[in-house]
């Protein structure tokens, strides 16, 4: 009788996984720390250009300049702050920079609601996207290029004199006009894409029902898709308004001789070699700005952004 012996089973190690695998399951284990890691680089490059920023903005608004010399004089002083906000050059430019942004703001929203509602509720699926990419078309091309191609067309011999002149009409030339056009149209997309992500989310089944209720097209508008439409069209208006309130290139290509606030900061860095007045001056529309976000804050429209 002959005996068998059964050979021994042989155990195989597992292979040790990868310091960068291992790296990945700490980090599937621990979701916040991965979200701290995530948004780590991004706040703290916010932080250093942006905050940093308009914290040295602020500090240097109450330094002064020596007007001999050109040295800055780090003693605090009110003398800057005070001058803006009492003198009647200031006060006037000031005026004519928020009124050149409520017009270029009342004209894109104007422009931007039919066609951002001609995207979302009635235009097909092909039409969308061929609509998407011609508001979107102008981003590609430069600020610049744009700013002049206006004045082109806004000149005494240009396109715009040369369809109207036959008719009676004529360019409005160089001006706040010309910069209010300009301004409406390189701003236009910023307006149109926000109400129209915040139509798309408007339901259908509300525009059906207000149908079968007698309500017509325009009462439709009104009462159904305007009210559920604010949040995205202050959207809207926040960059226009707020693009147009620090804009200081385009007033200097087709404003002819008007100012804005963005031309008076620019003109003090530069030529006048003034920062400290410079920067008291760029407070005034970032004021008017946290005063517009409180004011919409207040009233809850952007609850729902």
């Amino acid at each position: 009788m002959s005996t068998s012996t059964a050979a021994p089973a042989t155990t195989v190690a597992a292979p040790t996984p990868s310091l960068a695998r291992r790296f990945s399951s700490f980090l599937y284990a621990h979701p916040r720390f991965r979200l701290t890691m995530l948004l780590t680089a991004p706040l703290f490059w916010l932080g250093l250009v942006y905050v940093v920023a308009l914290a040295l903005l602020l500090v240097t608004a109450f330094w002064t300049t020596d007007s001999f010399t050109g040295a800055i004089n780090t003693t605090f002083t009110l003398d800057n702050v005070i001058g803006v906000v009492t003198d009647s050059l200031y006060q006037t430019v000031t005026l004519r920079t928020v009124f050149v942004a409520l017009c270029v703001t009342v004209i894109d929203v104007a422009l931007a609601l039919p066609i951002a509602f001609f995207m979302a509720k009635v235009a097909s699926p092909r039409a969308q996207r061929i609509l998407m990419i011609l508001v979107l078309t102008p981003l590609w091309a430069s600020y610049l290029v744009k700013a002049y191609a206006w004045r082109s067309v806004l000149s005494e011999d240009g396109l715009l004199s040369w369809l109207l002149t036959p008719v009676g009409g004529g360019t409005p030339g160089y001006g706040l006009p010309a910069t209010i056009i300009t301004l409406a149209y390189l701003w236009l997309p910023y307006v149109i894409l926000p109400i129209q992500a915040g139509l798309e989310r408007v339901p259908d089944s509300l525009l059906e029902a207000s149908s079968d209720l007698g309500g017509r097209s325009w009462r439709t508008i009104r009462s159904v898709v305007l009210p559920m439409a604010i949040p995205a069209i202050i959207a809207g208006t926040i960059f226009s308004f707020s693009l147009s309130l620090g804009d200081y290139i385009t007033v200097r290509i087709v404003g002819g001789t008007s100012q804005m606030l963005g031309n008076l900061v620019y003109d003090n860095v530069g030529s006048a070699n003034n920062l400290p007045l410079a920067s008291a001056i760029a407070l005034i529309p970032m004021v008017i700005i946290f005063i517009y976000l409180f004011i919409v804050r207040r009233t809850g429209a952007l609850d729902n952004l």
